[in-house]
């Protein structure tokens, strides 16, 4: 992990200062804050104090969790909200395209804001915000007023997700970061399952005739446990030289973002308007646009929200494009796979829930393999797992196709195994990759960097193959539909299997 960015004074690597919840503080001749050398090794540099404990990594693992498991958790709740609320469609979409988007245009920001007012303090933030729109959601009154709680809940999980990454990039180093990042990857692929799959278990339970609401109920003891063990166990960590907001990047970025996302979303539902199709036109000159002033910030000495130079490092750049095509299927898959059983083959949520549990299973064994398997084989870990993964999609595909409408649990099982193994060797051994070189004092950035990639994507995939689904389900049925879905997703499979022989060979 000796790899570092240009040597520009606005993208040199600072030293990361780990500050211990304890008053005292270390002296300085025994910080590395205080090391003449201008270019530390991230890797070689030791800690000012304690550095993440195992209970911190658990935190911080538990507080990632929840934002992805309520970006899945609404799917099999869509119906119950629907007729509770009387919704319609257009609403239901903006249910979830609104935390979605906010999520995803906020999510930089927030690794910024972790950067100069330190990781630990935004975490605790985001996880006390998460907690109070999470209870927003779960006493909304109108389906309207349930959409702004979501929008308010996708903010406040963009202002926490970053932190925990950047805490594990900022208070690692070595073997154990690299087994924290796998880790990391694992909570990234089980909480979006086991959204899916909890949020039908609470919706059928009804617990106390709250039906539907308990989906978002259930986030704040979660959320408040969470708080109070990091009050204890997560380290303060932050850039000893913090840079300014880049107000014009951050601007440009969520024009960009919401101008692609939103009529993907919305634009279906709404009968393609002619909004839609006037955001969809400006999409790529707003992304040209930011592209051109984070250029022009890093060539002058600014302080570019994503500064391209991040780009540079191999591990990033292939990375990220390896995660755009897996992601984008993903929640692409999770949402059509939702509609599908509960509106196609009529099962309740508990039962649509219910599938996806060897999926889950199978992740997370692939998942505690994937680091020894990545050491030994390297990126070649990967191009196996997207291999298997597109078998296990070729195996459910059939199963929907001569076994319709008879398709129970167990006959769905030995596909979703196989799907689920194959993710589980992917989606944790990338974000280890995407992080692996990328200094300490760029953590807040490249995490911010690496998460929104994830959730734009996923919310993409939401939106493209969601869309197929719905629009073709209306004319040859949900069958025939599910079906091509599914094929669409194989393709993205098979882009990330081609990019796998990209990534560095050996992850470090």
């Amino acid at each position: 992990m000796d790899q570092t960015l240009p040597s520009r004074a606005q993208v040199l690597p600072r030293v990361t200062r780990i500050t211990a919840p304890s008053p005292s503080r270390s002296a300085p001749s025994k910080s590395p804050s205080h090391s003449p050398s201008p270019s530390p090794s991230p890797s070689s540099t030791p800690a000012a104090a304690p550095a993440l404990t195992t209970l911190g990594l658990l935190t911080v693992l538990l507080g990632a969790a929840l934002p992805m498991v309520d970006f899945f958790i609404v799917n099999v709740a869509l119906p119950t909200i629907d007729r509770d609320l009387d919704a319609g469609p257009a609403v239901l979409e903006m249910v979830v395209a609104g935390y979605g988007v906010a999520y995803a245009v906020l999510l930089v920001l927030g690794g910024r804001l972790g950067d100069m007012f330190g990781r630990r303090n935004l975490f605790l933030w985001g996880l006390g915000l998460f907690a109070a729109t999470s209870l927003a959601c779960g006493v909304a009154p109108t389906a309207w007023t349930l959409v702004a709680a979501r929008v308010a809940q996708g903010a406040a999980s963009a202002l926490l997700l970053p932190q925990a990454l950047a805490t594990i990039q900022a208070a690692t180093s070595g073997s154990s970061r690299g087994k924290a990042l796998s880790y990391y990857g694992a909570t990234a692929g089980i909480a979006s399952v086991v959204g899916q799959v909890l949020g039908g278990v609470l919706v059928s339970a009804d617990i106390a005739g709250s039906g539907w609401r308990a989906i978002f109920l259930v986030n704040v003891p979660v959320a408040a446990l969470a708080l109070v063990l990091a009050l204890t166990s997560v380290p303060e960590t932050r850039s000893a030289n913090p840079a300014r907001i880049d107000r014009a990047g951050t601007v440009l970025l969520a024009l960009t973002l919401i101008a692609l996302l939103l009529p993907l979303t919305e634009g279906r539902a709404a009968g393609w308007p002619v909004w839609s199709w006037v955001l969809l036109a400006a999409s790529p000159f707003a992304a040209a646009a930011f592209v051109a002033v984070e250029r022009h910030g890093e060539r002058t000495g600014g302080n570019p929200l994503l500064p391209p130079s991040l780009l540079r490092i191999h591990s990033v750049r292939s990375g990220l494009l390896l995660i755009v095509p897996f992601c984008l299927g993903f929640g692409g898959f999770m949402f059509v796979l939702a509609v599908a059983m509960q509106d196609g083959l009529h099962l309740g949520a508990l039962a649509a829930g219910a599938a996806l549990a060897p999926l889950c299973a199978a992740f997370f064994v692939a998942s505690l393999l994937g680091p020894r398997m990545v050491a030994r084989f390297g990126r070649r870990t990967v191009t196996a797992g997207s291999l298997i993964q597109a078998a296990g999609l070729v195996a459910l595909a059939a199963t929907f196709l001569w076994g319709w409408p008879h398709v129970g649990i167990l006959l769905l099982a030995p596909s979703m195994a196989v799907l689920g193994f194959g993710q589980g060797l992917v989606l944790p051994v990338v974000f280890r990759i995407v992080l692996s070189e990328v200094p300490a004092a760029q953590a807040g950035v490249g995490s911010g960097a690496m998460a929104t990639t994830q959730q734009s994507s996923l919310a993409l995939g939401v939106a493209t193959l969601g869309t197929l689904f719905l629009t073709l389900s209306t004319s040859v049925g949900f069958r025939d539909a599910l079906v091509w879905a599914l094929l669409a997703q194989l393709v993205a499979v098979a882009a990330a299997a081609v990019l796998s022989v990209r990534l560095p060979r050996a992850v470090k």
